[in-house]
């Protein structure tokens, strides 16, 4: 459903993503992990479209279609979501106002009939009891004021209520307490289901204990060195990265 062949990206005229390959399934819940600089969050904004992130060589594709030549919002409209480790707050914007607008916007993108209020606030009250909000957070502006919790946990509002083919999610557990852990956890998987996928970035294997990931990647100067399942990150709890570089089994 989702493919990533032979990527190479560049900023500011350096190569940070090397011959990066990937292909996740309908479905399908993959973890990358990987030591600081080894081009997670620049994987990220390739995906994203954001400017600057100059793609050199390969191809990103949903559906056997691709997305490079896409602007951000029409990969939205295809499907694809991405959150990032550092949310921004966006004052004087009105949480439902944001969410129904991006909502819209993704249905008017592929041809379908906008939400209506009563629809929209109907399921947007049943969505904050998934990520453990009461109702006062919607009607703050988009993440201002919140904490770094409340934040990831708005994110994940977010997912849920735009419904995409395939979530990106990059250090959504960073700075979690372990209750808001559990509720973020709990969120991505009331997200996955039989046609949903997600590509989990993340430096810690304790969100990994509420998932049931189906293969972990390490990621390393900007290329995938190993692949495996949930034993490869208990190794890496073990030895760190370091036994990689060395070249053991």
């Amino acid at each position: 459903m989702f493919k990533i062949k032979n990527l190479e990206v560049s900023i500011n005229n350096k190569k940070i993503i090397k011959d990066f390959n990937i292909e996740v399934n309908p479905g399908e819940l993959h973890v990358i992990m990987g030591p600081n600089g080894s081009g997670k969050s620049t994987l990220t904004h390739t995906i994203a479209g954001k400017d600057d992130y100059i793609v050199e060589k390969g191809d990103i594709s949903l559906n056997n279609k691709s997305i490079i030549d896409l602007d951000p919002e029409e990969r939205a409209g295809k499907g694809i979501f991405v959150s990032f480790q550092y949310p921004i707050s966006l004052p004087g914007v009105n949480n439902i106002y944001f969410l129904k607008e991006a909502v819209n916007s993704i249905r008017k993108y592929r041809g379908e009939k906008e939400i209506s209020s009563v629809e929209f606030m109907k399921k947007i009250k049943s969505k904050i009891k998934d990520v453990d909000f009461d109702e006062s957070f919607i009607n703050r502006a988009v993440n201002d004021g919140f904490s770094g919790g409340e934040k990831k946990r708005n994110e994940i509002l977010q997912l849920l209520m735009m419904e995409p083919e395939i979530a990106i999610l990059d250090e959504t557990d960073s700075g979690l307490d372990i209750d808001a852990l559990r509720t973020v956890a709990e969120g991505i998987n009331t997200f996955r289901n039989s046609k949903r996928s997600i590509i989990l970035i993340t430096h810690y294997q304790r969100i990994l204990d509420y998932l049931k990931p189906d293969k972990i990647h390490i990621l390393m100067d900007g290329s995938i060195v190993r692949t495996g399942d949930i034993n490869l990150v208990n190794t890496l709890e073990e030895k760190g990265y370091k036994w990689i570089d060395k070249g053991e089994n």
